[in-house]
């Protein structure tokens, strides 16, 4: 499929707001990918496809990872979480989309993961920064990002953690690990 027909496609399946937002990631991942040596178009493909499937059927997005053996413990956190590895399943089928190194910057781009890659942590980023982001904490995360991807996601999952903490939410656990690894990454441990 064509780059053009992969947009219709993502586009197709959500509403106009988000779309904007897709291509804000698309544009900060981008930028991110540029300013921090890595591959610009699999940035820019990963920001396209992460939220492909955002906006279907929670059941739906369930059946997706039940199917593969990818559900794992998901049910038990937020039902947020449930689109970001379903996206990663779904493109891979749907689109052909074989590069491990993009599937996972999907599939992380909502929890992180320890030993995130290059990758990962842009289009994780991306999704916090884009332009049309609305936050108390984003300005800050932009300015973060200027000159460090670990410590501008530290920031956002802080920011994510204490957002969940003051709705009485439970954390998922992959994201503390991973703002975890962030921290001991900037300690050069």
């Amino acid at each position: 499929m064509n780059r053009e027909a992969m947009m219709e496609e993502v586009r197709s399946q959500m509403p106009a707001k988000r779309w904007e937002h897709t291509v804000g990631v698309m544009k900060s991942a981008v930028l991110l990918a540029g300013q921090y040596g890595a591959d610009v178009q699999k940035a820019e493909l990963a920001a396209l496809l992460h939220d492909y499937c955002k906006y279907w059927p929670v059941d739906k997005q369930r059946s997706v990872l039940e199917e593969c053996g990818e559900l794992g413990d998901l049910l038990e956190y937020d039902k947020a979480l449930l689109h970001a590895p379903a996206a990663a399943v779904l493109v891979c089928n749907k689109f052909g989309i074989e590069d491990a190194e993009v599937l996972d910057a999907i599939r992380y781009h909502t929890s992180g993961r320890v030993g995130m890659t290059l990758l990962d942590k842009i289009v994780c980023l991306a999704d916090y920064i884009e332009p049309g982001r609305d936050f108390p904490e984003v300005n800050l995360l932009r300015q973060l990002a200027e000159t460090s991807l670990e410590k501008a996601l530290i920031a956002g999952f802080d920011s994510t953690i204490s957002y969940l903490l003051g709705k009485g939410q439970k954390v998922y656990p992959m994201t503390l690990l991973a703002r975890n690894a962030l921290i001991d990454e900037c300690r050069g441990k």
